[in-house]
């Protein structure tokens, strides 16, 4: 057997198919309609991507996204002065009053109040915000208003910051600034002080 050499390498018999012309006359038997048949959709050229023949494309079926949920959107339980009115009560009205009279659905929601409706007596009414109409009704009517302070966890639905402790803590020591200590130090320093109580 003679050696091999780069010179001698030659493809395999049939991987290498030559590439037929057609339209070159009809002796060679893909002349004239080049082996597409007469006229249509097949024997032109390519539709656009996402045509279905005419019907109604996917895209289009599908609903359409509008808008978005905003994650930190805060959800008020809404009451006007009407519906305070008709509990008829001359003590202080709260979120936990109007709970256990069954007027708002619970307690994870700050409650507002609206000025719809009127008030036949003085009372005093605390809640987590007032409209300015509301305000000036329960004051004209000898009542008195208390507002609540708002706690975070109605402010927004998710956490503003996602970072872990530890990389909260590697950042205000400096680490990735220029000149900043390396995080492995960083790190060892972070649990030396945890481990001495944080002398």
């Amino acid at each position: 057997m003679p050696p091999l050499r780069l010179d001698d390498l030659v493809p395999n018999p049939g991987a290498h198919k030559k590439r037929k012309r057609v339209g070159r006359g009809t002796g060679s038997g893909h002349g004239k309609t080049s082996g597409r048949g007469t006229k249509g959709q097949q024997a032109r050229g390519a539709v656009r991507r996402g045509f279905e023949g005419g019907q109604l494309p996917i895209q289009r079926r599908l609903p359409y996204k509008r808008g978005f949920t905003n994650i930190h959107k805060t959800r008020w339980e809404v009451i006007n002065l009407g519906r305070l009115a008709e509990l008829g009560t001359d003590e202080t009205i709260t979120p936990d009053l109007l709970y256990r009279r069954g007027v708002i659905r619970g307690l994870e929601f700050p409650v507002k109040i609206l000025g719809d409706g009127k008030l036949d007596g003085a009372v005093t009414v605390v809640a987590h915000a007032f409209s300015e109409g509301a305000k000036a009704a329960i004051e004209a009517a000898g009542g008195a208003t208390e507002t609540l302070e708002r706690t975070d966890r109605w402010v927004s639905a998710r956490p503003r910051s996602r970072r872990l402790p530890l990389n909260a803590a590697l950042k205000d020591a400096g680490v990735g600034k220029v000149g900043g200590p390396k995080r492995a130090d960083a790190v060892a320093t972070l649990k030396t002080a945890q481990g001495s109580g944080g002398d």
